[in-house]
């Protein structure tokens, strides 16, 4: 058994103060509060409810609706044209950011054909990110590939 000398309990004391000091830093701290006012959300004929994006770094949070409709074989930029060109209705319409395809893809995954979808998000010179909805996974595909296309639209809460 090590003896106890009076230089551990002082190490003892310590450690415990340091935790102490910690738990009250950490009940002091307040609650985040999200507000999201009632709303009705009105879906045209062929659109699905996907769910609520949280806005992050001080972007709104918004809803997100997924569009009727597919382009299949498709290049990056031509899907982008596509989903640009599905925004003659609603501004807010375009290919889905990778957030907003996890999004559809756990709430809306009946929905997609199992293949690998565009986003709106380059990767690196010359390649963009990709969801499959066979399998879940996001990669990078070269802009060049035909891939297949779906569009959103996002309704802001102000």
């Amino acid at each position: 058994m090590t003896p106890i000398t009076l230089e551990s309990i002082k190490a003892d004391a310590d450690a415990l103060a340091s935790k102490i000091a910690t738990f009250e830093a950490q009940a002091g701290s307040k609650a985040v509060e999200f507000y999201f006012p009632e709303t009705t959300i009105e879906l045209r004929p062929g659109e699905h409810y996907a769910g609520l994006i949280i806005g992050k770094d001080g972007e709104p949070s918004y809803h997100l609706v997924l569009l009727p409709g597919q382009a299949d074989d498709i290049s990056w930029d031509k899907a982008m044209a596509w989903a640009a060109q599905r925004g003659s209705l609603d501004a807010s319409a375009g290919l889905p950011t990778r957030r907003e395809q996890a999004l559809l893809y756990a709430n809306l995954k009946d929905q997609f054909e199992d293949h690998a979808y565009w986003s709106c998000e380059a990767h690196e010179s010359g390649w963009a990110w990709s969801q499959g909805f066979y399998n879940g996974d996001q990669s990078g595909v070269h802009k060049s590939h035909d891939l297949r296309a779906r569009a959103v639209r996002r309704l802001i809460i102000e």
